[in-house]
C-alpha cells in the first residue's frame, strides 16, 4: 500500500509539472489574455503636420478665426512607422477625405490665396481616398493617400509581427462650411457606395488575416454587440501582428449607412462602428472625455467587454496648462486606447512643457487596470522591445 501510495504521488506530482509546463508555454503565447484586456497609447490626428507660418495666417483669415492655428493645430507628428518605431505608440487616427477622381483636394484655397500654386507631390492627383485634417485650408500630411498609410502601417507590422493588435481609427469627413462659403471645394459625401469602396481600399493592402473585423468577434446566432459581451474579443495569441479599424464618426447617418443594406451586426464589414450600448453592432464605443463621472462609465463600459477609446490632452489647452488630469483618469479608466498629441518626452518643449501621455514606466503596452486577468504580466504582451 505505501509503495502503490508513493508511486500514485509521484505520477501525481509528475502530472502537475507537465500541466504547469503547458500553462506557462501557452501564457507566453499571450493564452491568457484577450485583446480587449490591454490598455495603450495611440496618437490622434497621426499623420498631422503645420502648414507654414504664411498658410497658417492665411487659414485664419480666410475662416475669420484669428489665433485658432496656434490654440488648435500647431503640432505635428512623426511618420507612422517612427511612431510605432521610436514613440511607442500602437494606435492611430486618420482623418479621410473621398476622392474618387483625384487631384480634388490638389489646390487648396490658402495657397491659391498666397500664390503658391498646387501642392507639389502628384499624390494628390491620384484617385483615391485622402488623409488630411481640413480640405483647402489644413493639409499638410505625412501621407496624402489612405493606400500609402496602410502601406506603411503593413510594412512595419510584417516586420513586427509579435506586435500587439494596432486599433486605427478613421474619421470621415467633409469639407469645412466656412471654407467652402469662401470658395473652397466640396469634398464627396460618404454614401453606401463611398463606404463600400472604402471597405475594399482597405481590403487591397491587407489581407483577411492581417485585420481583426467584426466577423472575428460575432458569434453564430447572435448579434456582435451579445458576441463581444458574452464571448469577449479575440485572444493575443491570435492577434499579435494585426490591425483593427474602428470608424470614429459619432452615430448618425454615416453609421446607419454603413449598417445598412442587411449588415445590423457588420457582417462582412472591416470596421467597427462607434456605437451605443444595446445595439447589434455595439462592440466598440468612444468616450473622449474621461474626466469626472465619465472615468466610472467608462470603467463600466470596460468590464462589461467593449473596446473604448478615450483621451489624454486636448490641444493645445492641457500641454500649456501642463496638466495631466485628464490623462491621469484615462488612464484609471481602463479605455483600452487612449489617444494623444504628445507621445514622446520633448514634443511639448515649445510650449515649456514636459507634457508627456504615456504608460506607467513608459511601457509600449500594460495589462489593462479595469478587467485584465490575474495572471497578465505587462513584460509579457509583446516582445522584441
Amino acid at each position: 500500500m505505501r509503495r502503490r501510495s508513493w508511486f500514485a504521488v509521484l505520477g501525481l506530482m509528475a502530472a502537475m509539472a507537465v500541466i504547469g509546463s503547458s500553462a506557462q508555454a501557452s501564457w507566453r503565447g499571450g493564452a491568457a489574455v484577450r485583446l480587449n484586456e490591454l490598455q495603450i497609447i495611440g496618437t490622434h490626428n497621426s499623420y498631422h503636420r503645420e502648414i507654414s507660418e504664411r498658410e497658417q495666417a492665411a487659414y485664419e483669415a480666410a475662416l475669420n478665426i484669428p489665433g485658432d492655428y496656434d490654440a488648435f493645430l500647431a503640432y505635428s507628428h512623426a511618420t507612422l512607422p517612427q511612431q510605432f518605431e521610436r514613440q511607442g505608440v500602437r494606435g492611430l487616427e486618420l482623418d479621410l477625405f473621398g476622392d474618387p477622381q483625384g487631384g480634388l483636394y490638389a489646390e487648396p484655397l490658402v495657397r491659391e490665396r498666397l500664390g503658391l500654386g498646387p501642392l507639389p507631390d502628384p499624390a494628390w492627383r491620384a484617385p483615391g481616398t485622402k488623409v488630411l485634417h481640413s480640405v483647402d485650408v489644413d493639409y499638410n500630411t505625412t501621407c496624402v493617400q489612405l493606400v500609402t498609410c496602410l502601406r506603411q502601417v503593413r510594412d512595419w507590422s510584417r516586420t513586427h509581427p509579435d506586435h500587439v493588435p494596432i486599433p486605427i481609427m478613421l474619421e470621415l469627413k467633409r469639407s469645412d462650411s466656412r471654407a467652402v462659403a469662401v470658395g473652397g471645394v466640396v469634398a464627396p459625401a460618404w454614401d453606401r457606395a463611398a463606404l463600400d469602396a472604402l471597405d475594399d481600399e482597405i481590403g487591397s493592402v491587407f489581407a483577411e488575416d492581417e485585420m481583426i473585423t467584426p466577423d472575428d468577434v460575432r458569434r453564430r446566432g447572435e448579434t456582435l454587440e451579445q458576441s463581444a459581451l458574452r464571448h469577449g474579443w479575440p485572444k493575443l495569441r491570435n492577434s499579435r501582428g494585426k490591425v483593427m479599424f474602428l470608424l470614429d464618426n459619432d452615430p448618425g447617418p454615416i453609421r446607419d449607412a454603413y449598417v445598412a443594406a442587411g449588415r445590423p451586426s457588420l457582417q462582412g464589414r472591416v470596421l467597427f462602428t462607434n456605437s451605443r450600448a444595446g445595439l447589434p453592432d455595439a462592440a466598440f464605443i468612444k468616450r473622449n472625455d474621461p474626466l469626472g463621472v465619465n472615468t466610472a462609465e467608462i470603467a463600466e463600459l470596460v468590464r462589461r467587454g467593449y473596446y473604448v477609446r478615450t483621451r489624454s490632452d486636448v490641444p493645445l489647452r492641457t500641454v500649456l496648462a501642463n496638466d495631466t488630469t485628464m490623462l491621469e483618469a484615462a488612464l484609471r479608466s481602463g479605455a483600452q486606447l487612449i489617444s494623444t498629441d504628445f507621445p514622446q518626452i520633448g514634443m511639448s518643449a515649445r510650449y515649456d512643457s514636459d507634457f508627456v501621455a504615456e504608460l506607467p514606466g513608459g511601457a509600449v503596452v500594460r495589462c489593462n487596470p479595469v478587467n485584465a486577468p490575474r495572471v497578465c504580466r505587462d513584460e509579457r504582451l509583446e516582445g522584441g522591445r
